[in-house]
């Protein structure tokens, strides 16, 4: 048996959240956080209209950034806008820039489930 492979377990970790499921409308989106300013900086998530895996660049976030306790929905201030960074065929493709991306600019993972109707 080859020995663990982290960065293997780390990238078919982050393909999986990148989930559609179609029955019941779910779409996983990953969203990289920036800690120290306490904002988004990249989400991805599956695109259902065409079958993309799409990455975005956060541009502007909400004004009010959230406070940092248990209590708050969110520890952190989402992005109101984006640039796309990129978009890619399969969930390994998107997975690989995530990490890469998490690697360069010292980002912290977080998972969300959408609805298929809310806005992605």
């Amino acid at each position: 048996m080859p020995p663990f492979d982290l960065e293997n377990f780390g990238l078919r970790l982050i393909s999986e959240t990148l989930l559609y499921d179609q029955e019941y409308g779910i779409v996983g989106s990953l969203s990289l956080i920036d800690p120290e300013a306490g904002k988004e900086r990249f989400i991805a998530s599956f695109m259902p209209d065409d079958g993309t895996f799409l990455i975005e660049e956060a541009t502007a976030w909400e004004e009010e950034t959230p406070p940092m306790d248990d209590e708050a929905e969110v520890a952190y201030a989402l992005a109101v806008e984006s640039s796309v960074h990129g978009t890619y065929n399969i969930p390994e493709e998107a997975a690989t820039v995530l990490l890469t991306l998490a690697r360069e600019h010292d980002l912290l993972p977080s998972f969300t489930v959408l609805f298929e109707d809310e806005a992605l």
